[in-house]
């Protein structure tokens, strides 16, 4: 291969990821969501918060106990 037709081939290249790179910069729809409102609270707050938030002790390993959001319910 010639030196031209590399460096040829490489503007191509660059060009190429200069038009997709602004692509792949943003957030897909569900990171854009809201914040959970679970997230980060102590365990009496997250049980005063029963209906949409559940405490989770893990059973066993290093981590660490948290608050999380309850899942959605299936639609039928």
């Amino acid at each position: 291969m010639c030196t031209r037709s590399r460096i040829t081939t490489g503007r191509y290249v660059l060009a190429a990821a200069a038009l997709l790179l602004p692509l792949g910069l943003t957030a897909p729809a569900h990171a854009q969501a809201k914040a959970s409102a679970c997230k980060g609270l102590a365990q009496t707050a997250c049980t005063a918060k029963a209906t949409e938030c559940t405490w989770v002790a893990p059973k066993t390993g290093k981590q660490k106990p948290y608050c999380r959001t309850k899942p959605a319910k299936k639609k039928k």
